[in-house]
């Protein structure tokens, strides 16, 4: 009988301390590096990162062409939380297309680690013949060696599919660029091959913007997003 009580108190204390849980465990959208985003547009893409400004707001960044300036943003795997966070600046239409993302720090967990992808740092993208891994909402992860440079994008051949823009480009645990998307109308024949199984490489490569061109752009432009750190 002593037993079946010291259980039900035990029961008891348990349930009081889940009622009083959001002491412990606040409720929120996980977000990191390749987390899908939703936008008022109903675009979906993919998060780069996420971290803290030099002013020590919650910033993360995408691609550009996925919404312009003042849309806001929903977690693809959290919409409960509703809007976390809103576009403050888009470069769309430019070769560094990229957009910066203040989030509501309230709703949002940051985390460095989003399914196998682990942002530890930044680093500077590879020149041709190294290899890079991308991760995004759509393919998941795909690695593929660099070709080179074009217009001021690095040209690989990663995986790239509808929704993974703005996903990071990685080299080991080192963040190197952002994914913008796929090449296409290669050739006098408009050749183009769309990626669709991420493990088998043989399609049109992807392409991407160095992060270091990304992140002294934003602080050269000052205000949210510069002087970025990731979590």
């Amino acid at each position: 009988m002593a037993g079946t009580f010291g259980w039900v108190a035990a029961l008891t204390a348990s349930l009081a301390g889940f009622a009083s849980g959001s002491a412990q465990a606040d409720p929120g959208a996980v977000l990191g590096g390749s987390s899908g985003i939703i936008f008022d547009n109903n675009a979906a893409c993919s998060l780069t990162t996420i971290g803290h400004d030099s002013s020590g707001r919650l910033v993360g960044f995408t691609a550009g062409h996925c919404a312009p300036e003042g849309m806001r943003l929903v977690a693809e795997r959290a919409r409960e939380e509703g809007v976390v966070g809103r576009v403050v600046f888009s470069d769309n239409g430019n070769r560094l297309d990229y957009a910066v993302i203040e989030f509501d720090a309230a709703k949002v967990i940051p985390v460095r680690t989003v399914g196998v992808t682990t942002i530890e740092g930044l680093g500077a993208a590879p020149g041709p013949g190294g290899t890079v891994c991308a991760n995004g909402r759509s393919s998941g992860s795909s690695c593929g060696v660099v070709w080179g440079v074009l217009d001021g994008t690095t040209i690989n051949q990663g995986c790239s599919k509808p929704g993974d823009s703005g996903g990071p480009v990685m080299v080991g645990d080192r963040l190197v660029g952002m994914n913008q998307g796929r090449l296409t109308g290669l050739g006098p024949i408009g050749f183009d091959v769309p990626c669709l199984i991420a493990a088998i490489p043989y399609h049109s490569p992807a392409f991407f913007a160095p992060i270091d061109q990304i992140l002294a752009d934003i602080d050269a432009r000052g205000g949210v997003g510069a002087g970025f750190r990731p979590i």
